[in-house]
């Protein structure tokens, strides 16, 4: 891979791009690493639908973060199923997904692996104070700054074994969107 974009016609990355090796992606990593932008891109330039795992978050755990309180696994747990659940829909029903989801420990993603399609991962990594940075300058967000330290602390970087995708979210994120390309692409 040597850096550059790709200098494809128009219509030939459109029709490629449709057709990835799963079902569904996973734009993962901690708050604020810039999965809902990246997932938006990539799904615009697939001509799949995106999902941002945030909006699926019922209302106690809002409050928790919104508060500076970090979720537990418990908070977490039926959250996640609830996302499975709508990946399986969105494979039954023929409709590809890009869903932006933190996903951050291992126990997380297999959960969403457990999904009746292929799932793929996407990892944004980037250094905590960078995301501190990036935080503490989004308005409207219920996720606060303070935050960002217990989200590394529960973050468990993929392993080999877990065949994620990991990209530097300091990378401009057309440039992601072709990494997952010439990754995923059939």
């Amino acid at each position: 891979m040597t850096g550059e974009l790709s200098e494809h016609a128009p219509q030939q990355v459109a029709a490629a791009a449709r057709s990835l090796s799963c079902d569904a992606v996973v734009v993962m990593g901690v708050s604020g690493c810039g999965k809902s932008t990246v997932g938006a891109a990539l799904a615009q330039r697939v001509e799949w639908r995106h999902l941002d795992a945030d909006d699926f978050h019922p209302q106690h755990n809002v409050d928790k973060m919104r508060a500076g309180t970090p979720l537990t696994d418990a908070d977490r747990m039926p959250w996640l199923e609830r996302l499975r659940d709508e990946l399986d829909r969105r494979v039954a029903a023929g409709d590809p997904v890009v869903l932006a989801c933190s996903a951050l420990k291992k126990a997380y993603r297999e959960v969403l692996r457990g999904s009746a399609g292929v799932v793929g991962f996407v990892h944004l990594r980037a250094g905590r104070e960078e995301l501190a940075e990036r935080l503490a300058g989004r308005d409207g967000h219920f996720f606060p700054a303070a935050l960002v330290d217990s989200q590394f602390a529960t973050l468990e970087e993929p392993d080999a074994c877990e065949h994620v995708l990991t990209v530097g979210a300091t990378e401009p994120p057309e440039r992601i969107v072709e990494r997952v390309l010439e990754t995923w692409q059939v």
